[in-house]
């Protein structure tokens, strides 16, 4: 797996102090660069997400590229509907001479059934090759293909829809994929806009609290730790 910050708004931060400055003040547009001289972005924008005003979080927008993932994880990556997403098609591209598989680390515990696993991802990409050079087209031959097999995607979110998805996503309860993707999303935001991401992640990270109930991990400290170093 392979994440990749491709693009952001340019200065995020001061970005949505600007629109939220907005918000409370009678300064035409032109005006708001000088208001927010000198104002600590921390202390003000701590104060209107602490208000609950988080609709200027959109206006910071980050782009990622993903590569190495498994079509079980960006099926489920699609389901944030508040982003935009553009995907390797295997409708259009034909993997002719080679094609990914992500292994669960749960099979690699066991020798023998992480062998039955590649061999059987292996012959199931042969099959396809041999169907595509039969002159079964692509849109076709790939219905053979497995969840396992890996895709490479652009994303878009806004750092509002971040804060939600890491908070979903990077929980211990989350697939152990998604969960790898969105720490190594959520360890590149936080160069670019670490006020905003300060306290990102899973509940028990972001407001104190775990959110699992009964199916907590139970390691809320631990977890907290983790994400300091991310």
């Amino acid at each position: 797996m392979k994440v990749t910050l491709l693009n952001f708004t340019p200065a995020p931060e001061k970005t949505v102090v600007l629109a939220a400055k907005l918000c409370y003040s009678d300064s035409n547009i032109s005006q708001l660069e000088e208001k927010i001289k000198g104002v600590s972005y921390e202390k003000f924008l701590g104060k209107i997400l602490n208000m609950g005003h988080l609709s200027v979080l959109e206006h910071a927008g980050f782009t990622f590229g993903i590569e190495g993932i498994s079509r079980a994880t960006s099926h489920q990556l699609v389901r944030h509907r508040l982003a935009s997403y553009s995907q390797q098609s295997q409708r259009y591209v034909a993997f002719k001479e080679g094609l990914g598989f992500v292994t669960p680390p749960s099979l690699k515990k066991n020798s023998g059934i992480a062998k039955k696993f590649s061999d059987t991802a292996a012959s199931l990409h042969n099959f396809y090759k041999e169907m595509i050079e039969a002159g079964i087209p692509a849109e076709d031959a790939r219905y053979i293909l497995p969840n396992a097999a890996t895709t490479r995607i652009i994303v878009t979110m806004n750092a509002r829809e971040l804060l939600h998805f890491f908070g979903l996503r990077a929980c211990e309860r989350a697939q152990w994929e998604i969960r790898e993707m969105a720490k190594q999303m959520l360890s590149l935001v936080k160069k670019e806009a670490p006020f905003i991401f300060k306290k990102a992640g899973p509940g028990c990270v972001s407001t104190g609290k775990c959110t699992e109930g009964e199916m907590t991990c139970g390691r809320p400290d631990e977890i907290r730790e983790e994400f300091k170093k991310l």
